[in-house]
C-alpha cells in the first residue's frame, strides 16, 4: 500500500495551488502551513509573498481564498488579522485519513519511507574493556538505539558500529599478571553472568595494578608486554582476547537489561583498525594534509588555539612512533566511507569530546575522505546531573554503576506496578515483567525526552510517576486502551467517516495524524526527544478524550465504534512510537 498522505500535506497543496494561481510569478511560494490554536492550521507566507509582489497582504490573502478548492478537505478558510490565513479541515477527511492509516497492511501506519534513503554508519554504546559502564555510558547507549530504530523505519540502509576501548598501553599490565596467573579467567564451573565477568574482571584489575605498582620488575614486564601486543605477538594477543571475551559477557549483560540488541559483528573496536593505522598516516602526510611538527604527525587548524594563542593541533602520531585516538578515528572513517560504502556517518558521543571530533571530520574532508557526497556528524550529548543538578556520583563520590541504577530503576517500577496490580488482576510473572518494563522505560524515556545535548537530571521518583512527562505515564494510557478493547464485547473499532466530531475527537485525530510526519522529521535530525514531545502530547489528548467522550456509552452504535476506532489507532500508534524509542507497552498495567 502507498503511504498516506497527511491533511497537512492535503492542504499544504491546496493552498500552493491557491497560490500560483493568485501570483503565477510565485509558482514554488511555500504558504507556511502550521498547526495552530485558532484554528486547525494557519498559513503566515502571505505576508512574505506580498511584500515581495508590493501587494496588500490582506487583498492577496482573499485573492488565496477565492482559489482554495473547498468541501473535500478544507471545510472553511478565513483571512486573519494583517493577512493570516486559518484552515478548518472536514470531519470526514480526518477519519477518512485515519481509516487509510489504520488498514495499511504493512502495520506502518502509512508511514512514508524517507525520500531519499542512504547507508548510515552510527557509531554508539562504547564501553570499554576491563572496566565497569557507568552511567556516562548510558546516554550513547539509549539515544544510539533509539536513532537505529528511527533510520530503520524510515528505509535507512543503517550498519551500527560500537568502537569500544579494547586497545592501549594499559592492557600490557593485564595481560603480563594474566600471562603470569594463568587461571585467573578460568570458567571452572561453565557459563558465567555477566555480575561475575565483571567481578573477575574488578579482582583481576585490582591485583595487577598493585603488583604494577609495587615492582619494578613486573612493571618492566608489562610494559613489554605491551609492545608484544602492538608487534601482534600471537600468545599475547590470546591474553588479550580473553580480557575481550570476558568483557563481552558483562557487556551483553547489560545491554540486555537495557533490552537492546547488540551484536557481536557488529563490535569493532579500536583494535580493529590497527592494520590501517600506518597507511593512514602515510596518506596524510603525503597529501600534505598533516606535517611533522616536533617528531610527531599533526594536523593544524586557523581556528584552534591554546590559551597561549599557539595553535593546537590534532596529533595523529605520537613523537614516539605511537598513534593515538585521532589516528584510529581517521582510519575508521576510511574503513566505513570506502569499505562499507556509507554516505552519512554518525557519532553518539559525549559533547566533551566535540572539538576533537571537529578536527578529525576536517581532516578526513582535507583528505578527500568525507566531501558533499560523504557526510559526518556527531551527535554529542550532555551529562546525566543528580538531583542536586551536579554530575552523577554515588555518595562517595564515585561514578555510579549502571548496572546498580538500572535494577534499582526495575525495583522502583516494580513497586509502583504492584500497587496496581490487585486492581488489574495481574499475576506475579506479570508484575515481575512489568516492572522490568516500566522501570527501564523510565530511564530510556527520561533520556530521549531531553534534548540530547542538553544535561538532564537523573531522578528515579520523577521517573516512575504516573503523572506529567513520563513513560509510565504513556505505558498506562497503552494499557487502558486495551482494558476498553477488552470491555468492548462485540462492538468493534470501525471508521464512520459520516459521523460529526466532539472537539476532543478532531484534536485526538489531528494528533494521530501528525504521527508520520513527526517520525520522518524526527529520523532526518536525530532528534527523538521530538518523538517523545508528541507522544506525550498524543497520550495528554488522549486523556482530554477519555473525559469528554464517553466510548463504550456513547449515545449510538456507530459512535461507540469510532470511538473505540480512535482509541484503537491512539493505542497502535503510541505501541509503534514507543517500540522507535526501544521502550514496551505492557498489555495490563
Amino acid at each position: 500500500m502507498a503511504s498516506v498522505t497527511s491533511l497537512t500535506s492535503a492542504v499544504h497543496q491546496r493552498l500552493a495551488n491557491a497560490l500560483t494561481a493568485a501570483l503565477p510569478e510565485r509558482a514554488d511560494a511555500d504558504p507556511l502551513l502550521r498547526r495552530s490554536d485558532r484554528a486547525d492550521f494557519q498559513a503566515n507566507g502571505i505576508l512574505a509573498l506580498a511584500k515581495k509582489a508590493k501587494a496588500n497582504p490582506r487583498e492577496l490573502a482573499a485573492q488565496v481564498v477565492e482559489r482554495v478548492v473547498t468541501g473535500d478537505v478544507i471545510q472553511d478558510i478565513e483571512v486573519s488579522g494583517p493577512g493570516f490565513l486559518n484552515i478548518t479541515v472536514t470531519d470526514r477527511a480526518i477519519v477518512e485519513n485515519l481509516a487509510a492509516r489504520a488498514e495499511d497492511p504493512a502495520g506502518r501506519l502509512g508511514v512514508p519511507h524517507a525520500e531519499h534513503p542512504g547507508t548510515t554508519v552510527i557509531d554508539y554504546a562504547q564501553p570499554n574493556v576491563a572496566k565497569e559502564m557507568h552511567v556516562g555510558h548510558l546516554r550513547s547507549a539509549v539515544i544510539g538505539d533509539a536513532v537505529v530504530q528511527l533510520l530503520e523505519f524510515t528505509g535507512e540502509n543503517v550498519i551500527r558500529r560500537h568502537h569500544i576501548g579494547d586497545w592501549g598501553t594499559q592492557f600490557g599490565m593485564l595481560i603480563q599478571y594474566l600471562d603470569e596467573h594463568p587461571h585467573e579467567l578460568d570458567h571452572k564451573a561453565g557459563e558465567v553472568s555477566g555480575e561475575e565477568a565483571m567481578s573477575n574482571l574488578d579482582r583481576l584489575y585490582k591485583a595487577a595494578r598493585k603488583l604494577f605498582d609495587s615492582d619494578e620488575e613486573f612493571k618492566t614486564r608489562a610494559r613489554r608486554r605491551v609492545v608484544d601486543l602492538q608487534a601482534g605477538d600471537p600468545h599475547t594477543l590470546a591474553m588479550w582476547q580473553k580480557f575481550v571475551d570476558e568483557s563481552k559477557i558483562y557487556f551483553f549483560s547489560v545491554f540486555e537489561k537495557l533490552d537492546m540488541e547488540i551484536r557481536d559483528p557488529d563490535i569493532v573496536g579500536e583494535s580493529g583498525y590497527n592494520d590501517m593505522l600506518a597507511e593512514t598516516c602515510r596518506l596524510l602526510e603525503e597529501s600534505g594534509v598533516a606535517v611533522r611538527s616536533e617528531g610527531a604527525l599533526c594536523v593544524f587548524f586557523d581556528d584552534v588555539k591554546g590559551p597561549d594563542g599557539k595553535p593546537v593541533p590534532l596529533i595523529v602520531q605520537k613523537s614516539d612512533g605511537g598513534y593515538g585516538y585521532a589516528a584510529t578515528d581517521l582510519s575508521a572513517i576510511r574503513d566505513r566511507v570506502f569499505n562499507l560504502k556509507a554516505d552519512s556517518l554518525l557519532y553518539v558521543v559525549d559533547a566533551r569530546q566535540s572539538l576533537h571530533f571537529k578536527m578529525v571530520f576536517e581532516t578526513a574532508r582535507r583528505a578527500g575522505w568525507l566531501g558533499d557526497d560523504v557526510k559526518a556528524h556527531q551527535l554529542a550529548f550532555g551529562t546525566v546531573l543528580g538531583k542536586d543538578g551536579k554530575p552523577f556520583k554515588t555518595r562517595e563520590g564515585e561514578t555510579v554503576k549502571l548496572e546498580d541504577l538500572l535494577d534499582e530503576a526495575v525495583e522502583r517500577a516494580t513497586a509502583v506496578v504492584r500497587e496496581k496490580a490487585e486492581k488489574v488482576g495481574l499475576s506475579e510473572e506479570e508484575i515481575v515483567e512489568n516492572g522490568r518494563y516500566v522501570g527501564i522505560g523510565a530511564v530510556k524515556y527520561a533520556d530521549l525526552s531531553t534534548s540530547a545535548v542538553r544535561d538532564y537530571k537523573f531522578d528515579l521518583d520523577q521517573m516512575v510517576s504516573l503523572n506529567g512527562d513520563t513513560s509510565v505515564y504513556l505505558q498506562y494510557a497503552y494499557a487502558r486502551i486495551q482494558s476498553i478493547l477488552r470491555k468492548a464485547g462485540e462492538a468493534r473499532p470501525v471508521a464512520h467517516p459520516e459521523l460529526a466530531l466532539a472537539p476532543a475527537e478532531r484534536a485526538l485525530g489531528l494528533q494521530l495524524d501528525q504521527f508520520g510526519e513527526t517520525v520522518l522529521e524526527v529520523a532526518a535530525s536525530y532528534e527523538p526527544h521530538k518523538l517523545a514531545a508528541y507522544l506525550y502530547q498524543l497520550a495528554t489528548l488522549l486523556t482530554t478524550f477519555y473525559d469528554q467522550c464517553p466510548v463504550l456509552k456513547a449515545d449510538t452504535v456507530e459512535q461507540v465504534e469510532n470511538r473505540l476506532f480512535l482509541v484503537d489507532l491512539t493505542a497502535r500508534t503510541l505501541h509503534q512510537g514507543m517500540a522507535l524509542l526501544g521502550i514496551r507497552t505492557p498489555e495490563r498495567l
